[in-house]
């Protein structure tokens, strides 16, 4: 097996300031981690209706295909994330990538409905690390002056997974079956595996924990807690009973006990003093609201394009498919506007361009049909990209190395709570403003009504997204001012 390179090329930089070759691939590797864990949840998504066929299962029974690999990555996300700066990021990282690879054999070979669901598990347990702990490798091996421009080119391949993965899935089914679409992860898997195993710089022993201080009670709360939630907003297909309430109900308990046992653990989870700082509190909830808001879109579009356009399913799926692939270009340049213009004023940016794009996308299909749908896109696409560059920038650039994990962790969970809470939320937001039970049935009218009033209020989340950013940044940027002011007369007096 390939040894880690561990000679003077480990080096993030040259003397003159410039990235070493051996870092370019370290990129490379991550690159290719979130690639492989965005595009096990797309390329799976296409199969459903093979799967069906092959198992002879029923729709409920088919969906927990996707929703454990979703629900392993929401669930277990932090708690890896915090193992990584336990154990070192180097080591879990490379255990998780093993994991997906391993577990997506299993998926392609799994006889039964059952063990391919719980082989999918497994496998988002390996794409959570990924998820968590590319991020936080971004500080160890990019200099602060590039971590936008890698920031952003971790959000380029996330956007690549997305988008090749339904086409890529219909391929292979067709050609080879639906197995084909677990297995083309394993020659993915293998090359990523022994990239970041060359590549990657070593762990420091000095910045390693006791192993035993791991919190096991903070990391089941958590993971309860989130699989509670998380089943209380994507049961019922739609409809909110008692189950659901139930649900919520225990993920407000769960919250209070995850907080006692948190106050009182000697080495926390998450040390509840982090929210003490307003930067990594707001770049959690504008994540969330941002993310909400991208939901919308995926849910909303197309029932729109198709009923209330009257596009056939090939032109409204190129449709939708012309935002991942302007995510996809928009991804880099986004990160070197962060590197030249600063995290804050690119975060404001990424969301004024957001506000406007999807108050367009509640104004300019009605006007202008299918052009002005993909105007619409056009601006709020890589608005977005801006807004999660330059967030996910922010809080990771002065982060300690003990926490980067966890902290990147706590973004990649805000993220999936917000897509989670957007496909329930805006979904039914849509199907109030339409006044229709049921979508598939509703006149064109109704569906353009919906569509209006959906992203009124998506418009409306990202202008409180603004808000709470302008708030936060203009008050760090007045206490950096008063900082010098305050020392100057506390070094008078000192002096008198």
């Amino acid at each position: 097996m390939l040894k880690p390179v561990i000679t003077e090329r480990n080096k993030t930089t040259t003397e003159s300031g410039e990235q070493t070759p051996l870092v370019r691939w370290a990129l490379v590797s991550l690159a290719l981690s979130m690639l492989l864990s965005s595009l096990g949840t797309s390329i799976a998504n296409v199969g459903l209706p093979a799967l069906a066929q092959a198992f002879n299962a029923s729709f409920q029974e088919i969906q927990w295909i996707i929703l454990a690999y979703l629900l392993a990555i929401t669930v277990l996300v932090v708690s890896v994330g915090r193992l990584g700066d336990i154990m070192g990021h180097r080591r879990v990282l490379l255990a998780g990538i093993f994991l997906f690879t391993l577990a997506s054999v299993l998926c392609g070979v799994a006889p039964t409905l059952w063990l391919l669901i719980a082989a999918r598990a497994a496998q988002g347990l390996g794409a959570a690390v990924m998820m968590a702990l590319t991020m936080a490798f971004i500080g160890e091996t990019v200099p602060k002056a590039k971590t936008g421009s890698a920031m952003g080119l971790l959000g380029t391949m996330s956007a690549i997974g997305t988008a090749i993965g339904p086409s890529l899935g219909g391929v292979l089914i067709a050609g080879l079956g639906w197995r084909a679409i677990f297995l083309v992860n394993v020659p993915l898997g293998v090359i990523t595996f022994l990239l970041a195993h060359r590549t990657l710089p070593l762990d420091r022993r000095e910045l390693k924990i006791d192993r035993a201080d791991f919190d096991h009670m903070g990391t089941l709360l958590l993971a309860l807690t989130l699989a509670a939630y998380a089943l209380a907003m994507t049961m019922g297909r739609g409809s909110f009973g008692l189950l659901n309430m139930a649900l919520l109900l225990a993920t407000a308990c769960g919250v209070g006990l995850f907080v006692l046992t948190e106050a009182r653990a000697a080495s926390p989870l998450i040390r509840l003093a982090m929210f003490r700082d307003p930067l990594l509190n707001t770049s959690l909830v504008m994540n969330a609201l941002v993310s909400t808001v991208m939901m919308a879109t995926l849910v909303v579009g197309p029932f729109y394009l198709a009923h209330s356009l009257g596009l056939n399913a090939a032109l409204a799926g190129i449709v939708m498919a012309i935002g991942p692939i302007i995510s996809t270009l928009s991804g880099v340049p986004a990160g070197r506007f962060v590197d030249r213009l600063g995290a804050p004023f690119t975060v404001i940016g990424g969301l004024t361009a957001m506000a406007v794009g999807a108050l367009a996308l509640s104004v300019l299909p009605a006007m202008f049909g299918i052009a002005g749908y993909i105007a619409a896109i056009g601006v709020l696409t890589p608005g977005y990209q801006m807004f999660q560059a330059a967030n996910n920038t922010a809080v990771m650039v002065n982060v300690h190395s003990d926490q980067r994990g966890v902290i990147s962790g706590m973004l990649s969970l805000s993220r999936n709570l917000g897509l989670i809470t957007g496909a329930s939320v805006m979904g039914a937001v849509f199907a109030l403003a339409s006044a229709t039970t049921d979508i598939t049935t509703a006149r064109p009218e109704a569906i353009a009504t919906g569509m209006q009033i959906t992203f009124t209020v998506a418009a409306v989340l990202i202008v409180v997204a603004l808000a709470i950013a302008l708030t936060v940044y203009c008050r760090t940027l007045r206490n950096r001012a008063i900082a010098p002011q305050a020392k100057s007369l506390a070094d008078k007096r000192e002096s008198r």
